[in-house]
């Protein structure tokens, strides 16, 4: 396991069902583990569905935490929580009871079957930046760079 201390921000939205119960759910359980410590937990912004538009408005949620994990398994870790509150991957882009991205992971540029950083929607989705203006961290995207160039 990667000792260093890391700090990432993870992007959770939900269109399914109860989306405020199935958020503070997914937060509770990412909070639960004993190598993450949540530092800023942003207001969910209610948002319309950008690629597959046919489906029910997302509600969205931004955290930031702290982590001896490494973005591999931080990634296993949450994609275990997506598992286990129901999510079923049959459209892509598609309905969701709750998806959580990792959106960066300090400055690290990986790219890797399943895990890319940065996360395309810190550049490609408009309500990110709102959203980490409101935490007070709008200059991570510039932080990367053009995304072209990674």
């Amino acid at each position: 396991m990667d000792k260093n201390n890391h700090i990432a921000f993870l992007c959770l939205g939900t269109n399914l069902g109860n989306r405020e119960l199935y958020l503070s759910d997914a937060i509770q359980k990412i909070g639960a583990h004993p190598e993450i410590q949540i530092l800023k937990k942003g207001t969910p912004l209610n948002t319309e569905a950008l690629e597959v538009v046919d489906q029910p408005d997302f509600l969205n949620q931004l955290l930031q935490i702290s982590t001896h994990l490494s973005p591999r398994e931080l990634l296993d870790f949450l994609l275990g929580i997506e598992n286990e509150m129901g999510r079923v991957r049959t459209i892509d882009k598609g309905p969701r009871v709750i998806d959580i991205d990792i959106l960066s992971v300090d400055d690290m540029k990986i790219h890797e079957k399943g895990l890319h950083l940065p996360h395309h929607s810190l550049f490609t989705r408009p309500f990110i930046l709102e959203l980490l203006n409101e935490l007070g961290e709008g200059s991570l995207i510039q932080a990367f760079g053009n995304p072209s160039e990674g």
